[in-house]
């Protein structure tokens, strides 16, 4: 298991090996994608995943912004 960012982690023998919060079996990418439908972080975790907290969905989403921040885009 590695920890990738801050409450983000990846293990091989959970969910394919994508990044997840750290100690939960709850993809970032869930999370993600609840929010880009405009689901709040209180409707997150009351609807969906009552075992994670608000920092745990900000951490995700400044795992996500650090992979934006990286990425490098070629034109052609």
């Amino acid at each position: 298991m590695a920890k990738i960012a801050d409450r983000v982690e990846v293990n091989p023998k959970v969910h394919h090996g994508k990044p997840v919060i750290a100690g939960t079996r709850v993809p970032v990418h869930m999370v993600l994608g609840l929010l880009a439908r405009g689901l709040t972080p209180e409707d997150i975790i009351r609807d969906y995943y009552d075992h994670i907290t608000k920092e745990d969905i900000l951490a995700c989403l400044r795992y996500a912004q650090s992979l934006v921040e990286e990425e490098e885009v070629h034109t052609v």
